[in-house]
C-alpha cells in the first residue's frame, strides 16, 4: 500500500476496505456503462425524456465512482477502474447490446440498479464491521443515489 492519508485504521482494516471499495467500484463503473449503452440505444415513444434522463443518471454514477475511487487512494490503495479490472471484478450481469425498446431498457436497468444497490448496502455493513465508518458513509451516499436513480428510471414503466 502507498501513502495513506488517514490515521486510526489498522493496515488490515485498510486492506479489507480497499478491496471492498475496488469491487464496488467495478460494479458502479459497469452500471454507468450499462446506463450509457441504454442512453445510446433507446428508441420509442418518450425517447427524448428517457435519453436525457439516462445521461443525467450516468453523470451521477460517475460521481459515485469517483467518491469510491478517491477513498481507495485516501486509504493508501490503488483504484482499479480500467476496463480489464472492471470486467474481472464486476458482479453485474452483462447488459444486452441488442435492445431498443424503452420498456426493455428500463426493465434491464432497474434490475441492475437493484442488484448493485444490494451489494452496496452489504458493503456499508462490511466497512462498518471492519472499523471504517467513513467508507461506510461513502457507501451509504452511493446507495441513496442508486436507489433514487432506480426510482427515476423505473417510474418510466407504463403498467
Amino acid at each position: 500500500m502507498n501513502n495513506r492519508f488517514v490515521s486510526g485504521l489498522s493496515k488490515k482494516t485498510r486492506r479489507t476496505v480497499i478491496e471492498l471499495l475496488n469491487h464496488r467500484l467495478a460494479d458502479t463503473i459497469d452500471l454507468t456503462l450499462a446506463v450509457k449503452q441504454a442512453h445510446w440505444a433507446v428508441k420509442g415513444p418518450g425517447f427524448i425524456g428517457v435519453h436525457e434522463m439516462l445521461d443525467d443518471v450516468a453523470a451521477r454514477m460517475r460521481e459515485s465512482s469517483d467518491l469510491i475511487a478517491e477513498r481507495v487512494s485516501i486509504l493508501g490503495g490503488q483504484a482499479r477502474g480500467t476496463s480489464q479490472s472492471v470486467s474481472a471484478h464486476t458482479k453485474m450481469k452483462p447488459y444486452p447490446e441488442d435492445l431498443e425498446e424503452i420498456e426493455r431498457h428500463i426493465d434491464e436497468l432497474t434490475q441492475r440498479f437493484a442488484d448493485v444497490g444490494e451489494r452496496i448496502r452489504e458493503a456499508i455493513e462490511t466497512a462498518g464491521e471492519a472499523g471504517d465508518e467513513d467508507s461506510a458513509d461513502i457507501f451509504t451516499e452511493v446507495s441513496r443515489q442508486i436507489d433514487k436513480d432506480a426510482w427515476f428510471i423505473g417510474a418510466n414503466i407504463r403498467k
